[in-house]
C-alpha cells in the first residue's frame, strides 16, 4: 500500500492474478465437467435437442432476470462498498433484506412464469406442445432467486474460493443430474435436467453462506424499506440491462429458428457455449472480485483508471492465446465438445472469438460506469446495444445465413468497444496505457490474421500458421505475466531462470 493507502501496481497485479486463478482453476474442473455434459447431450439429443435445450434455457434466464429486478447485482455492489468502508452493520442490513427479497422473489417469479406459459410457449415455438415445460421451468426460478441471493453475499465479501468451490459442486451435479435424466426421457427430460441444475446449486451456495449471516439483525420496518429502496433502484437498471442483454439473445435465438428450424439453432447454441467457455472464466474473474475492488476506489479517478488498465492487461494477456487457439482448432473443439454433426458451428464459433475478443477489452471499461453508479449511461448503453444485436442478426441471417448470427455479436462489439471508451474518457478520464495499446494491436492483428487464413488457405496450411500464432503468443503473454510479478514470487525454476536473463 503507498502512503494514500492505495494498492501498488505490483499488489494489483498479485490480488489479480490470484482471483483469476482461483476462478480459472474452478472453471478448468468446470470445463471438464462441460465436455462429459455438452458430449452426452449432443450424442443423445442431436443439434436439435441441443437448440431446444438453448432456447429453454433462455426462457429460464429471461424469467429470472425479470423476477429478480437486479438486486443480486445491486447487492454485491451495495455489500462491496460497505466492505469497503469496514461497515460491518452495513453488511449486515444489506445481506438480510437481500436474502430475504431473494425467496420472495423467486416464489413470485415461479408463479408469474407457470401463469404465463401458454403465451411464452406460443411465442417461442408458435405452438402450445411445450406448455409443460414452460410451466416446470418455474421451479428453476425459484431455486436460481434463492441461490442469487446467497452467492450476492459471497461476491460482495469477495469470498473468491468459496465462489470457486461453488462453481465447482454446482457443475458436478449438474453434470450427474443432467445426463440420467436426458438418458432416460429423451427431450421430454430437458426441462426436468434444468431445474434439477437450479436446485443443485441452490444447494450448495446455501451450505457455503449459511454460516456467513448467523446473527441476521433485527430490521424495523423503516430500516427493511430503506434498504430495499437501495436494492432496488439501482436493481432496476440492472435488471433492465441483464434483460436487455438476454432478450438480444433470445430474439437472435427466434431469428435463427425461423431462417434455420431446430437444427440450425442447435448449431448456434453449440458454437455460442463454445466461444464463451474459455473467455467465460476471465470475464467471470471480473465480476467476482473486479468488481467490487473497482467499486470500493470508484471516487479516485486515477486509482480506478490504473487499475482498469491492469485488470485489462491482465486479462488480455490471458485471454488472447485461448482466443487464437480456439480460432485454429475450432473444427477439432466442436468435435470434442460435441460430434461430427457440430462441425457446420465452426464458422460460427471463430465469428464469436473474435468478439469475444473485443468483449474482453470492453469489459473493464464497462465496469466504470457500474462502479460510479451511472445509471442512465449504463440504461442507454445497453438500449444502443440491443438495438445494434438484433438489428444486425436481422439484417445479416437474411444476407448471408445462419453464420450473420455470429457475426452479429462480432459487429456488436466492434461498435460497443468504442462507445464504451468515450463514457470511460467521460467519467474517469481514463486512457489506455501504452502497454495495453501494444498487447490489444498485437492479439487483434493476430486473430485477423488466423480468421482469414481459415477463410482463403488449405486448412492444413491455415491450422500451421494458427499453430504457431498460438504458440509465439502463448511464450509472449508468459513473459509478459512473469515481468508483472515481483521475482520473489515466482516458483523457484521460473525465478532462477528470469535471474539468469536478467
Amino acid at each position: 500500500m503507498n502512503v494514500n493507502g492505495t494498492p501498488v501496481a505490483g499488489h494489483t497485479y498479485i490480488q489479480i492474478l490470484k482471483s483469476t486463478v482461483l476462478i480459472g482453476s474452478s472453471s478448468v474442473v468446470t470445463l471438464g465437467f462441460a465436455i462429459i455434459r455438452n458430449k452426452a447431450m449432443a450424442m443423445l439429443l442431436g443439434p436439435e435437442g441441443v437448440g431446444l435445450m438453448g432456447i429453454y434455457s433462455s426462457i429460464a434466464d429471461i424469467a429470472q432476470t425479470v423476477a429478480g429486478l437486479g438486486i443480486q447485482s445491486s447487492g454485491v455492489r451495495q455489500i462491496a462498498e460497505a466492505t469497503g468502508t469496514g461497515d460491518a452493520g452495513k453488511i449486515a442490513r444489506t445481506a438480510s433484506v437481500l436474502q430475504r427479497v431473494s425467496i420472495a422473489l423467486g416464489i413470485a417469479g415461479a408463479i408469474l412464469l407457470a401463469a404465463l406459459a401458454f403465451p411464452v410457449a406460443w411465442f417461442t415455438f408458435g405452438d402450445h406442445q411445450h406448455v409443460i415445460g414452460v410451466a416446470l421451468l418455474s421451479l428453476a426460478i425459484f431455486f436460481r432467486l434463492a441461490s442469487a441471493g446467497q452467492t450476492a453475499l459471497i461476491q460482495g465479501l469477495r469470498e473468491i474460493s468459496t465462489l470457486a468451490r461453488i462453481n465447482v459442486l454446482a457443475a458436478f451435479f449438474t453434470t450427474v443430474t443432467t445426463i440420467p435424466l436426458v438418458y432416460l426421457f429423451g427431450s421430454e427430460g430437458i426441462v426436468p435436467s434444468l431445474v434439477a441444475a437450479a436446485a443443485a446449486t441452490l444447494l450448495t451456495s446455501w451450505w457455503y453462506s449459511r454460516q456467513m449471516l448467523q446473527n441476521a439483525p433485527d430490521l424495523s420496518a423503516p430500516q427493511f424499506r430503506q434498504e430495499l429502496a437501495g436494492l432496488v433502484k439501482l436493481g432496476f437498471v440492472f435488471m433492465i440491462s441483464g434483460l436487455l442483454t438476454l432478450g438480444s439473445a433470445y430474439v437472435v435465438r427466434i431469428i435463427v429458428l425461423q431462417q434455420g428450424g431446430v437444427a440450425a439453432a442447435g448449431l448456434y447454441q453449440a458454437a455460442w457455449a463454445l466461444g464463451s467457455l474459455y473467455a467465460g472464466f476471465i470475464l467471470q474473474a471480473m465480476g467476482t472480485d473486479f468488481y467490487p475492488r473497482l467499486t470500493a476506489i470508484s471516487s479516485d479517478h486515477a486509482a480506478c483508471n490504473r487499475l482498469v488498465n491492469e485488470q485489462a492487461q491482465v486479462s488480455l494477456l490471458l485471454a488472447g492465446p485461448g482466443v487464437l487457439a480456439t480460432l485454429t482448432f475450432a473444427p477439432f473443439v466442436m468435435w470434442l465438445f460435441y460430434s461430427p454433426e457440430f462441425y457446420a458451428a465452426a464458422d460460427l464459433l471463430r465469428w464469436i472469438c473474435l468478439g469475444m475478443l473485443l468483449r474482453i477489452i470492453a469489459w473493464p471499461m464497462g465496469y466504470i460506469v457500474l462502479a460510479k453508479g451511472e445509471e442512465a449511461i449504463f440504461f442507454w448503453t445497453e438500449i444502443a446495444a440491443t438495438v445494434v444485436h438484433i438489428g444486425l442478426a436481422w439484417l445479416l441471417v437474411s444476407k448471408i445465413g445462419l453464420v450473420g448470427s455470429a457475426a452479429a455479436f462480432f459487429g456488436l462489439y466492434v461498435w460497443h468497444s468504442i462507445l464504451i471508451y468515450m463514457f470511460a474518457r467521460k467519467l474517469t478520464g481514463f486512457r489506455w496505457s501504452l502497454a495495453n495499446w501494444r498487447i490489444g494491436l498485437i492479439f487483434l492483428a493476430l486473430s485477423g490474421l488466423i480468421f482469414c487464413a481459415t477463410l482463403f488457405l488449405p486448412l492444413w496450411q491455415a491450422t500451421a500458421l494458427g499453430f504457431l500464432a498460438v504458440l509465439l503468443s502463448g511464450l509472449y503473454s508468459l513473459k509478459k505475466l512473469i515481468d508483472l510479478l515481483p521475482v520473489e514470487l515466482l516458483p523457484r525454476p521460473i525465478r532462477k531462470w528470469v535471474l539468469r536473463s536478467a
